[in-house]
């Protein structure tokens, strides 16, 4: 028979293992908790390290209303006439992209009946008003009209630029011809005397800030108009053919008003076209 020691050892044994079995599944149990933690918590230090690289990245590109000027791109602003402010002279082919290259130099030529006159123009210096007249060439805007206005005393401008050609000033006022936005003035020459020499091309504005749009005016001899137009660009070829219309002489229709008149010699364009930025 088994004797009573032998019994209490085998029980105290029988305690041992299930105390033993016990601790192991409590201990396996633990790990499997900490692991399935572990876990969890790197995926979140995941996650929030993506959100925060996306983030970073990305930058401002994800607010609303927001954009990123591409490398040696300017932000213009072009301002579109309300449709119930836009006098029938107002010709409308759209607007130009906001975003305008401000690097190289473009070619404009303008073909007229009496032969080309042509001007350089330094985006770097006008990356809005450029981008706009690329826009408007493209659009065949300036096709088959007429510079409508000269003035051959005080200033001395050859005027172009509205469609309608009524216009009957420099200042491209109210109820005149041009397109169904309006742009800020560039390259004020505030520093340049004469403001506006001989052979610059420069745009015609309303005499209010950001006021310009379409007509521009080619000045034949040193004018000194106040630095409020933008200096678009050079003449470089065909400032001969300016100066002959000046000597034909003006009918003085606007000498009541702003002094000039419509060219006795017309000049129309037939095409006005810009080339792609160089350089």
């Amino acid at each position: 028979m088994t004797s009573t020691r032998e019994r209490q050892r085998a029980a105290a044994r029988a305690r041992l293992e299930k105390e033993m079995a016990e601790r192991s599944a409590k201990a396996r149990k633990r790990r499997q908790t900490t692991a399935i933690v572990s876990a969890g918590a790197a995926l979140v230090l995941v996650v929030a390290g993506t959100v925060w690289l996306a983030v970073s990245l990305g930058g401002d590109d994800d607010k609303p209303g927001t954009t990123t000027a591409a490398p040696g791109a300017s932000e213009c602003v072009y301002n579109a006439l309300p449709a119930e402010q836009r006098p029938p002279q107002i010709k409308d082919v759209g607007v130009p992209s906001n975003q305008q290259s401000g690097t190289g130099v473009q070619t404009m030529t303008i073909d007229t009946n009496l032969g080309p006159i042509t001007a350089k123009i330094d985006r770097s210096l006008v990356p809005c008003t450029a981008g706009s007249f690329t826009h408007l060439a493209e659009k065949n805007f300036f096709d088959n009209t007429k510079c409508h206005r000269l003035v051959t005393e005080g200033i001395k401008v050859l005027q172009c630029g509205d469609p309608s050609a009524t216009g009957n000033g420099w200042r491209d006022t109210d109820g005149q011809g041009g397109p169904s936005y309006r742009l800020p003035e560039e390259n004020l020459p505030t520093d340049k005397r004469p403001p506006y020499p001989e052979g610059v091309i420069a745009m015609a504005n309303s005499g209010q800030p950001g006021s310009t749009g379409s007509q521009f005016f080619i000045v034949y001899g040193d004018s000194p108009l106040d630095p409020a137009y933008t200096v678009l660009g050079t003449i470089t070829g065909g400032l001969d053919l300016v100066k002959d219309v000046a000597k034909a002489g003006d009918d003085g229709a606007f000498a009541q008003q702003a002094g000039g008149g419509h060219p006795k010699k017309e000049v129309i364009i037939k095409d006005l076209t810009m080339s792609a930025p160089q350089g």
